[in-house]
């Protein structure tokens, strides 16, 4: 049976239930509080902590690595499954803000459905906002936009659609509409529902009041809102009316459109109506791109993919966890699937479904799912899981490091120990280490700067070697692709500036763009490449 909407079969129930959506954002516009208002709302946990808050109350549910409760900042990306309504089951993956982690959030958005884009009331579109939203539009992602801290002050709110729309090429269409900003705010109009929604500023864990009235002229609205703020609103809405275009599923589908909610995450004001928006409207699991063919989530048998890898989420237990994006089919506790990068079978016999660092044994999942693998090293980002067709799923990136330094354990007989450190982490996609052809020792290469306190900390932490980063002669990173004799041949003749990643990939490491020209004048038959794609 055809779903003559989209023309694809008709999925079962459990997979069509399912949203799968990720959170971007530019740092500190609210993502990690909203995230814990969708736990509440969830029924996951009973009391939303306070990211600014001070000692333990600092430990958001989401933010799980030391750095992160530290910061108060979301340094990688965790994923969490709970039920919404009964009717749903949500996915989310809580991404990092801060552009140095990037990479992470580019990865994560190959394995999800859908985003939303969180916008801070007072500072409209900032630059991490749009670059993670490029990333969206390269993959057709539907988007919903919510505009938080609209209790503080905040701009004009027609000021902050226009800058949507003109910035992010992006149609823009109210789904709520503000009363009032800052000190005045007091809810939104629901122009979805035609409903009046109150916020309860007493209470920040209490679902706000709601009123159902019909149309604009209902004597309701003078009950709850003064005179001043009611004459602004109802012009307010009726321009949005007439200039902003009305929702339409299929151009959200198609990414050209984005519904917009305003609210204040950390009053739980708005989440709701957010919430019931990507039930309503969000897209059901979707076709995965791979090869030698497209992956339906109806097919039978099972698949997925590696697109994150987390070490030590547990200390004590030392594990690493590969996050699966399941593709296809109904997946059991017990499985085999084959790993078709090393054509082994493996057992999954630990499947976790995580809440935040919380986690309990996924006894089954279903396509449009993210289940945890926990493994010794075996599987890497961009991995495939399959009952057994050799599929590559594809597009899932690497990107050339934008800063590398040289790294050296602080104890020089810990050389050993630092490998294997190291390895983990490029391995994670935490980092890239190159081995040099000359010299000894790493060279680390990361996005932004913040990740070699990251790594540092860690690999202290984690391992008990305390490390150091030195600056490195070279600059910046290439992979080099062309034909076997070429790469060979070219490595050969640039001896000084090659090296191996750590999947034994040849790269060449450069001093100055100068480096990289050269290559292209003296070498035509190779290329260097800024990006590498994660598949088998």
């Amino acid at each position: 049976m055809l779903d003559t909407a989209s023309n694809r079969p008709e999925l079962p129930p459990e997979i069509g239930r399912r949203r799968t959506f990720a959170i971007i954002s530019h740092p500190d516009a609210g993502k990690t509080t909203l995230t814990e208002k969708f736990l509440l709302y969830g029924g996951a946990i009973q009391m939303a902590g306070q990211v600014r808050a001070k000692g333990e109350a600092r430990r958001t549910r989401s933010d799980f690595m030391k750095m992160e409760q530290d910061r108060g900042i979301s340094v990688s990306a965790s994923a969490m499954s709970f039920d919404y309504v009964d009717k749903y089951r949500f996915n989310l993956v809580d991404t990092p803000g801060h552009s140095d982690f990037s990479e992470d959030t580019f990865r994560t958005l190959t394995a999800v459905d859908a985003a939303i884009m969180v916008i801070d009331g007072a500072k409209g579109v900032e630059s991490q906002t749009q670059k993670l939203f490029e990333v969206c539009r390269l993959r057709d992602l539907p988007i919903l936009t919510f505009c938080n801290k609209m209790d503080r002050e905040s701009r004009d709110t027609f000021d902050i659609i226009d800058e949507i729309q003109e910035n992010l090429a992006i149609d823009v269409t109210p789904a709520s509409w503000p009363i009032g900003v800052g000190r005045e705010f007091l809810g939104c109009y629901d122009m979805l529902r035609d409903r009046l929604e109150l916020m309860d500023r007493a209470d920040r864990n209490k679902v706000a009041e709601s009123v159902a009235i019909e149309g604009l002229d209902d004597p309701k609205l003078e009950e709850h809102i003064p005179a001043d703020l009611l004459e602004k609103f109802r012009e307010e809405v009726e321009m949005a009316r007439e200039l902003l275009p009305a929702m339409d599923h299929q151009a959200f589908l198609d990414g050209t459109l984005t519904p917009i909610w305003f609210g204040s995450a950390i009053n739980s004001f708005g989440v709701k109506e957010l919430m019931d928006g990507i039930a309503k409207f969000g897209p059901e699991p979707q076709i995965q791109n791979a090869e030698p063919r497209q992956v339906g989530p109806e097919e039978k048998k099972v698949s997925g993919f590696v697109f994150k890898v987390q070490a030590n989420m547990d200390p004590k237990h030392r594990d690493r966890v590969a996050f699966v994006r399941l593709a296809s089919g109904h997946f059991h506790r017990g499985m085999k699937l084959t790993h078709v990068r090393s054509k082994k079978p493996m057992a999954i016999s630990n499947p976790v479904l995580f809440l935040a660092a919380d986690r309990e044994l996924a006894e089954e999942a279903w396509a449009g799912d993210i289940i945890g693998i926990p493994n010794h090293g075996q599987l890497r980002i961009g991995d495939a899981l399959t009952e057994g067709e050799a599929l590559r799923f594809t597009g899932i990136p690497s990107f050339a490091p934008e800063l590398l330094r040289n790294c050296r354990a602080g104890d020089p007989m810990k050389a050993k120990h630092l490998e294997k450190a190291l390895m983990q982490f490029a391995e994670e996609g935490a980092a890239k280490v190159f081995k040099p052809t000359f010299g000894s020792g790493f060279i680390v290469g990361v996005v932004g700067a913040l990740q070699f306190e990251v790594l540092a900390s860690r690999i202290e932490l984690e391992y008990g070697l305390p490390v150091r980063f030195e600056n490195s002669q070279f600059t910046s990173a290439r992979w080099v692709q062309g034909g076997k004799d070429d790469v060979e041949n070219f490595g050969a003749a640039n001896k000084q500036h090659m090296a191996t990643d750590n999947d034994g990939d040849p790269v060449f490491l450069t001093r100055l763009q100068w480096d990289i020209d050269r290559v292209a004048r003296d070498y035509p038959e190779v290329t260097l490449s800024a990006t590498k794609e994660m598949m088998v």
